[in-house]
């Protein structure tokens, strides 16, 4: 069996199917499916050992993620895991738990593995560390918290588009009292989304209340002491946005727990959209952050910094949105 009956079977040339398995240059997605499908029906194994030496690469690539036990998180590493296969990458995941140190100490780690680039998909990325990746010579693409030059991508989230709408959708609804809850106040991800939420309930005229603004730590039990903390102010907010949808689901045990319900007590909208989110009791109202689109954008220009002649990274948005389900209503005063 050779690259030749792979061809003849992929009804491709044997350079593209060349191209593929050695990684010299991109080849489209459909193109690549025909291709490894052909290479599975008929049975070939490439030596991926004889590939990484004759390329000079490990074809190993590593994604760093905040948090496994997020939904949000591994149907991003599916989406990755996904991208890189169709190209002949594998991938060597870590967590980090939301931990600036144990983020530091999984970058290096995957580097001494001599990966050919890393997608840190988290917010925990201190600017020492950032500025040390970018003098390794090793292609990264950053979540946020990168300044795009050589070998350097960074993905940015547009949060306003999305908090934007829900906030505008609260007011609409007739909420004037709207809690908040962040994320932990040294990540970026948080200070930004907590931004947003502030900027416009300014342009709404929403009177800026301190007591309406707690914070969480992105998993469910900080969302429930949050929300637990909003529920025992002496004027309860009448609705509540939560900087993800982990929280959201804390939060609606907390209001359980007070025998409250949602929306009829308190109006709830979470971020992400996970997959929990539309099958919960009632579905969330949410901003969509895609998955799909965070994993293609940082397995894409991660590739194009391993492939092609230009190493000078680039910057990409990623637009968020609202959308509407059962977990917010019109106040009845």
């Amino acid at each position: 069996m050779n690259i030749k009956k792979v061809a003849e079977h992929a009804k491709v040339s044997t350079a593209t199917v060349s191209r593929l398995i050695n990684k010299t240059s991109y080849i489209s997605p459909a193109t690549a499916k025909k291709v490894w499908s052909a290479i599975e029906e008929l049975g070939y194994y490439p030596n991926i050992n004889a590939r990484g030496l004759a390329s000079g690469r490990s074809l190993l690539l590593g994604l760093i993620v905040s948090d496994l036990v997020n939904p949000f998180f591994p149907e991003l590493v599916k989406h990755f895991e996904e991208c890189a296969v169709k190209q002949g990458y594998e991938v060597i995941t870590a967590n980090t738990n939301y931990d600036p140190e144990r983020t530091a100490l999984r970058v290096r780690s995957l580097i001494e593995r001599r990966v050919d680039g890393v997608a840190v998909i988290t917010s925990e990325m201190s600017q020492t560390l950032v500025d040390e990746l970018s003098t390794r010579g090793i292609p990264i693409v950053f979540f946020e918290t990168g300044q795009v030059r050589e070998n350097i991508s960074n993905i940015r989230i547009d949060y306003e588009q999305g908090i934007g709408e829900g906030v505008n959708h609260l007011f609409k609804l007739g909420h004037r009292r709207i809690g908040f809850i962040t994320g932990p106040l040294g990540l970026k991800s948080s200070q930004t989304r907590k931004s947003a939420f502030l900027k416009f309930s300014r342009k709404l005229g929403i009177i800026e209340k301190k007591e309406l603004i707690t914070t969480g730590n992105y998993m469910i039990d900080g969302g429930r002491k949050a929300m637990s903390e909003l529920l025992e102010l002496k004027e309860r907010p009448t609705a509540v946005m939560t900087s993800n949808d982990m929280m959201a689901m804390g939060a609606l045990q907390a209001l359980r727990t007070y025998g409250l319900h949602v929306p009829e007590d308190i109006s709830l909208i979470g971020f992400d959209d996970i997959s929990l989110a539309e099958s919960n009791d009632p579905p969330l109202t949410t901003v969509i952050l895609s998955r799909v689109k965070v994993a293609e954008s940082a397995f894409e220009s991660l590739f194009a910094l391993i492939n092609s002649d230009s190493k000078i990274g680039k910057e990409m948005w990623i637009e968020t949105k609202l959308v509407v389900r059962e977990s917010t209503a019109r106040l009845i005063v």
